[in-house]
């Protein structure tokens, strides 16, 4: 294991940078992290890391950063309980079949789950929020939002994600759940699934404990940071250039696998 200065600066940065964006955006800081580990620290003349180590470190970095999210609503009023118990149970039965199958698959097919991921992450991000009524009254399709989780859950669990990036769309355009509820109860959601994520991680050896630890320490500074900035300003921009570079990495990884 590096412990450079470089190494330590570089995954520092990168963590901090993915974090920040994330906490800007409202979307999963795995789907942004993912490609800067997977081809940032060669650029600096690190040891690459591989698409299972790179899984195995966001799926315990998510575990660590969702706490904080949740914790922050936790006495808003807005955790719907039933939304959480139906679409969490699913989501961490998804996640952990996603992060312990991910062990037995090779570096390509987790690859192939990340770029089939970015690209839809990246499509969705400019799918139209539609605001719902804000009511005390929610209903919703108990059967659809369990498959819906579940089905999130192995594909995110793969790769070392919690599924936030897709749990939000789903949950106002497809669920027609109001929009601040939506936005507390998926960060509930999402730091169930981080469990699943983390435990199949780490019962399949994929997890590098000093990287992650790194990370971690970087979210917690940014993702609060990135927020607060995240609801001054326009983030159109950024999120038309994030949702380029979620893209060209999908783009990249296809090639990659197909030559």
């Amino acid at each position: 294991m590096d412990f450079s200065i470089t190494f330590i600066i570089v995954i520092f940065a990168l963590g901090f940078i993915g974090s920040f964006v994330s906490g800007m955006l409202g979307v999963g800081g795995s789907i942004i992290k993912y490609p800067l580990l997977l081809y940032v620290p060669p650029l600096f003349g690190l040891v690459a890391f591989s698409a299972h180590e790179v899984s195995g470190i966001s799926a315990i970095q998510v575990f660590f950063a969702s706490i904080a999210g949740v914790w922050a609503y936790r006495k808003s009023g807005l955790l719907h309980k039933q939304l959480i118990i139906y679409m969490g149970g699913a989501i961490l039965l998804g996640s952990f079949i996603g992060s312990y199958g991910s062990g037995f698959l090779s570096e390509d097919a987790v690859n192939i789950v990340y770029g089939t991921l970015a690209i839809i992450a990246a499509v969705m991000m400019f799918i139209p929020r539609k605001t719902v009524e804000e009511n005390s009254n929610i209903s919703f399709n108990k059967v659809l939002a369990s498959s819906l989780a579940l089905i999130v859950g192995v594909g995110s669990g793969i790769v070392g994600a919690a599924g936030g990036f897709l749990l939000v769309p789903i949950m106002l355009t497809v669920l027609k759940i109001p929009t601040r509820v939506t936005i507390a109860t998926s960060l509930a959601i999402t730091f169930i699934s981080s469990i699943g994520g983390s435990v199949g991680k780490i019962m399949t050896g994929q997890i590098e404990y000093w990287p992650a630890f790194i990370m971690i320490i970087a979210s917690i500074i940014a993702a609060p940071l990135g927020a607060k900035i995240g609801q001054k300003m326009n983030v159109k921009i950024l999120q038309w250039l994030l949702a380029i570079m979620i893209g060209a990495t999908a783009i990249k990884i296809w090639i990659d696998i197909l030559q």
